[in-house]
């Protein structure tokens, strides 16, 4: 039971990070995460990146043994969190991509007048990004027509975005302590496209 909110907006909360605002949608982030790509992209040499590689880096190899998304149930949230860098280190996701979909948050947060500035709210939003990068387990069994497929993907929401969330703007704190006053000029900059 939930003392302050309804059964709605307590389901809100978990899911978006925020109990009256719900989460930004890829349209909305798009082009502050191509943005946000291209200047980490053009800027590989600055300490505060390499820092935020490295850190990234950091959670992926203290992140423990890959654990199947279909496993995950009864696995304290902290545990969970650690997991799903796991299976971003298994999908070899780049830590560039990592701190780009943290800054992007951070832009287009910045960016929003009705923004709920609240660091929960952050951290979820950017989980949520991450979260998508390589969410779910994939199994097949047999061959052709006949062949057994199980697609699982854990649920995006509760404790375990406030984690994740946490670690990656931890882990970009630098770069945007030392470049947030070039934010608006990374993200209305010409030519900021990305490959995919």
């Amino acid at each position: 039971m939930d003392n302050r909110f309804c059964r709605t907006h307590a389901d809100q909360y978990a899911r978006h990070g925020s109990p009256y605002r719900k989460s930004y949608t890829a349209t909305e982030v798009r082009r502050y995460r191509l943005a946000s790509a291209a200047w980490l992209k053009a800027n590989m040499d600055d300490p505060s990146v390499r820092n935020g590689v490295e850190r990234v880096r950091g959670l992926y190899a203290s992140a423990g043994q890959h654990v199947e998304a279909f496993r995950l149930r009864g696995l304290p949230t902290d545990e969970r969190a650690r997991v799903a860098w796991a299976r971003l280190r298994k999908a070899s996701v780049d830590p560039m991509k990592v701190l780009a979909a943290a800054l992007a948050i951070e832009m287009v947060i910045r960016a929003d007048p009705q923004a709920d500035l609240k660091t929960e709210f952050k951290q979820v939003q950017t989980a949520k990004l991450i979260h998508r990068m390589a969410s779910g387990s994939h199994k097949r069994w047999g061959e052709g027509h006949t062949a057994t497929e199980l697609h699982f993907y854990p649920r995006s929401r509760g404790r375990i975005l406030r984690h994740i969330g946490q670690a990656a703007m931890e882990a970009c704190e630098l770069i945007i302590d030392h470049h947030q006053a070039t934010f608006p000029a990374i993200v209305f900059a010409q030519g900021t496209t990305i490959e995919k």
